[in-house]
């Protein structure tokens, strides 16, 4: 969960209905779920447009916090880096790329139009929209659009609980792996250090889309559509806007509310992941003897979640140099329908070690000690059979069904991917586990 300061900011606002003038109170709230603003199932078939009055309306001039309901639900414009106003000319912009070459907004001149789409590898309704990006760009490159993305997070503002739906962060290393993973073959930029083109556009959110014409004039900026569903889509407003300066029109709906995961500032997130770390590092560790019927029921799996088994050894090196990988990993599904056990194959004598070790990794969920030296035993109430001593993990599913397993080293971005793609669909995402289940078989 987001860990940033509830601030309250009350803004007034004139609402014009039915002749009449209202006064609307606006209250900004703590967000929840990563400060993920998203349609919820049941309002998504309601839920789909937003009214001319606000579509028309200067980004810069819209409040500040979250929409209260009806057509009015996303982010709002945060008050100290304002959205840039329809009309504006395009700031210009100089940032690194996955490719190791920085580009500028030079660069782009002969593009008749020019589309920048910020997004981040964390956020799930960011994850959830690059088919959609993938769409716009492959059906408008041939028209003349140029497609830029821009990463705007330092991914030392983006909290561990912040990373539910994902396998990586927003450091340009990930970066690159999730453009090679995914096929991304549109500039994908990074302005995580300064922020500085970012809040030159003031963009709200990941994803948050700004269209260009040919004189570099802003024509559209906000949502790509109005629902992270996209059998539940009624209003393609990106597609729209394109489609009306293809043919010479005005853009029919300038501006509108986008939702997503808002944009990690440095300037008020950093302190908020401090805070959680520090939290994290006070949990209690614990260590608790295992005998091979507890082993037994930890393989069956009654608990409905998707559980990682993690095998361990102080004698194993690759076991030590990997562990911190997991341990990240609890932390950042922890709050979803997963848990996460580990196992010591130590003697039950070097129990007092064990828990030390598992102390200086902050390892506060569930640690189990086999309380015997009987290797095969352990392999049998386990069901596997695996070099004891030697890195081992199991990731089971909800239904007690193994969906991966592995000796040696782990890849632990395979880990996460397997465990998202078993754990339950749950959250602001619709089907989640259709997305990893299809970049698990190499889809795009």
């Amino acid at each position: 969960m987001d860990m940033m300061n509830c601030l309250t900011n009350i803004k007034l606002r004139n609402v014009r209905q039915s002749g009449k003038i209202f006064v609307v109170v606006t209250v900004c709230v703590l967000f929840a779920a990563a400060a993920i603003v998203f349609f919820s199932p049941q309002s998504d078939a309601q839920d789909t447009g937003q009214p001319a009055a606000q579509g028309s309306q200067p980004a810069a001039a819209r409040g500040q916090g979250r929409g209260t309901g009806g057509t009015n639900r996303g982010l709002y414009a945060n008050l100290e880096h304002p959205v840039l106003p329809i009309g504006s000319a395009l700031p210009d912009f100089n940032l690194p790329g996955i490719d190791g070459k920085n580009h500028s907004s030079d660069e782009y001149k002969g593009a008749k139009y020019l589309a920048i789409v910020f997004e981040s590898n964390h956020c799930p309704v960011s994850i959830a929209y690059e088919g959609r990006i993938r769409g716009i760009y492959e059906d408008y490159k041939g028209k003349g659009l140029q497609l830029i993305a821009i990463n705007p997070n330092n991914p030392s503002t983006v909290a561990l609980s912040e990373l539910g739906y994902t396998d990586m962060t927003d450091d340009m290393a990930d970066m690159k792996t999730r453009a090679a993973l995914r096929h991304i073959d549109w500039p994908y930029l990074y302005d995580g250090d300064t922020q500085a083109t970012t809040i030159k556009f003031g963009a709200v959110a990941t994803p948050h889309i700004f269209i260009f014409d040919q004189d570099r004039k802003l024509r559209y900026e906000g949502r790509i559509d109005d629902s992270t569903a996209s059998s539940k889509v009624k209003s393609n407003d990106a597609r729209n806007a394109l489609d009306a300066m293809l043919a010479g029109q005005p853009v029919p709906v300038a501006s509108t509310q986008t939702f997503g995961c808002s944009t990690k500032w440095l300037s008020s997130h950093s302190a908020s992941v401090a805070r959680e770390t520090t939290q994290l590092h006070s949990e209690p560790v614990s260590l608790t003897p295992a005998s091979a019927e507890d082993l037994k029921a930890l393989r069956a799996n009654n608990t409905g979640k998707t559980v990682v088994v993690e095998f361990w050894s102080l004698k194993c090196k690759e076991c030590l140099a990997t562990f911190n990988d997991y341990e990240t990993t609890w932390w950042m599904y922890r709050r979803r329908k997963f848990d996460m056990v580990t196992v010591s194959s130590d003697s039950p004598k070097d129990s007092a070690a064990v828990l030390d070790y598992l102390k200086t990794q902050h390892a506060g969920g569930k640690n189990l000690q086999f309380n015997s030296t009987d290797s095969k035993a352990l392999q049998a109430a386990v069901g596997e059979k695996w070099k004891v001593g030697t890195p081992f993990f199991m990731v089971i599913g909800p239904d007690g069904s193994v969906v991966y397993q592995k000796s040696g080293k782990p890849d632990i971005l395979d880990v996460r991917r397997h465990v998202l793609a078993s754990i339950p669909d749950d959250g602001p995402w619709y089907d989640v586990q259709q997305y990893w289940t299809s970049v698990i078989k190499g889809g795009q």
